[in-house]
């Protein structure tokens, strides 16, 4: 085998590899922005397939359905988006987490894909396993830890229990903006003086 045929053969599948993660990108954002514009009840395979430039195939051997892509763009979305706090989580970052919440419900393309997935998830139990699985219960963890971290530090002491708590504070939020109202800034600073109770200075 030549020198020239030795180099070229680690390249074929690492190209391979790329051009895979260009179509499942393209994958992922022609399911976001199609459920934009059309909603989940008009969302197909097909058409994100044709919005991709993929085959339908390719979509099928990645994916089962388009609730599992969806919850992979969702996934990826919001761990940029929305990080949770991992390291000394304090009163002040838990504030900005919170309203960085509302701000990802009300304005960023990946916002209005949980709300679908949460309201397709009330009448569909795969979609509800899936949403619960893969996206709900991981976050929850973090959020959890979160709490807790700032607890034993001093900075917050919350009235009830970490999952009431974050089920308390982000319920109303999710609840207004699954029926397309506004979500006034003094709700969530409400929810969180009454919640939390920062420590006094």
């Amino acid at each position: 085998m030549s020198d020239a045929a030795t180099r070229s053969q680690p390249r074929r599948p690492h190209s391979g590899n790329r051009r895979d993660e260009a179509a499942r990108l393209a994958v992922l954002h022609a399911a976001d922005d199609l459920l934009a514009e059309h909603g989940f009840g008009a969302l197909t395979v097909e058409a994100i397939a044709r919005r991709a430039g993929v085959a339908k195939q390719t979509i099928y051997r990645w994916w089962p359905s388009k609730v599992e892509i969806l919850l992979d763009t969702l996934i990826e979305d919001t761990a940029k988006a929305l990080p949770v706090a991992a390291d000394e989580p304090t009163a002040a970052g838990i504030r900005a987490y919170l309203r960085g919440f509302v701000r990802f419900l009300t304005r960023d393309p990946a916002g209005k894909v949980l709300l679908a997935l949460i309201a397709e998830a009330q009448h569909d139990p795969d979609t509800a396993r899936s949403l619960h699985e893969r996206y709900l219960a991981p976050r929850r963890a973090r959020e959890r830890a979160m709490l807790a971290g700032a607890t034993d530090a001093g900075e917050i002491a919350p009235a009830l229990g970490p999952d009431t708590t974050m089920d308390a504070l982000l319920g109303p939020v999710v609840y207004r903006a699954l029926t397309g109202a506004s979500i006034p800034r003094g709700l969530l600073d409400t929810l969180i003086d009454a919640l939390l109770r920062p420590r006094a200075n």
